[in-house]
Parts: structure tokens; C-alpha cells; sequence
């Protein structure tokens, strides 16, 4: 989950991998783990992240717990063993730039009518596909 709201704040202030690990000092293959999953940041490292990203700390787990309890099948980030506990989802970059153009719609009713749309033709396509 931290990872993934890493890189939906690095992509919605427009920065490459290189620019953010060059800000923090890191090279752009450990700001990659860090958005994979593959390697856990720490408090200390977050805070950096936070300052350097110019949002407080907590912006980084904002929805964690309604994600952790939701029991929808989603693709995992890939290592960590039994004892880890549950890994957040990984989301693709088109799913990412989907929420975030859907953040910027001001219009609640607007919003709600995409949403239901999106909810059918998900529904639907998962009917079609236990049909099959």
C-alpha cells in the first residue's frame, strides 16, 4: 500500500524514478522496490519521502485499512513469505492514471454515475466470463 501511494504521488507531481531517487539521494532502482513492494520502507525513509513529496506522512496510508479488509481477489506483489502478513495489490499504471483523473472530477453526481458505470460493465463482464 505505501509503495503504491508512493508512486501515485511521484506520478501525480510528474516525476521519473530518477528525479524522486535523485531528490532522496537513492538510486532509481531502490525507489522501484519501494513502489513494487519488494523492499519495506522505513519510518525514517518514509518521513524523507513525505517531506520530499511535500505531503505529511500519513498521506501514504489513507485507505490501508478499508483495503486490508476488503476480500476482492487482486494480483500481489510478488516475494515475501508466510510469515509477512498480507501484501497490498499492485496497481498498473493505467489503473493509476484512472484514479487519479477520476479524483479530479469535482461533480459528485458526475463521479457517482462513472462509478456506477464502471461497477456494471465490470459486473457484466464477470457474469460473461463464469458463463464461458
Amino acid at each position: 500500500m505505501v509503495g503504491q501511494r508512493i508512486r501515485w504521488r511521484r506520478r501525480e507531481l510528474k516525476l521519473s524514478q530518477e528525479q524522486l531517487a535523485e531528490l532522496l539521494s537513492l538510486t532509481f532502482q531502490q525507489v522501484q522496490k519501494y513502489e513494487k513492494g519488494v523492499n519495506r520502507v522505513s519510518a525514517g525513509r518514509l518521513f524523507e519521502i513525505a517531506s520530499v513529496m511535500g505531503v505529511q506522512v500519513n498521506y501514504f496510508y489513507d485507505g490501508a485499512e478499508s483495503q486490508l479488509e476488503d476480500s476482492r481477489p487482486y494480483r500481489f506483489a510478488e516475494g515475501g513469505g508466510a510469515n509477512e502478513g498480507p501484501r497490498a495489490p499492485v496497481l498498473d499504471a493505467e489503473t493509476l492514471d484512472l484514479i487519479a483523473a477520476f479524483q479530479k472530477i469535482e461533480d459528485d453526481s458526475l463521479r457517482k454515475s462513472l462509478l456506477n458505470t464502471v461497477r456494471a460493465a465490470a459486473s457484466a463482464f464477470e457474469s460473461k466470463q463464469s458463463e464461458d
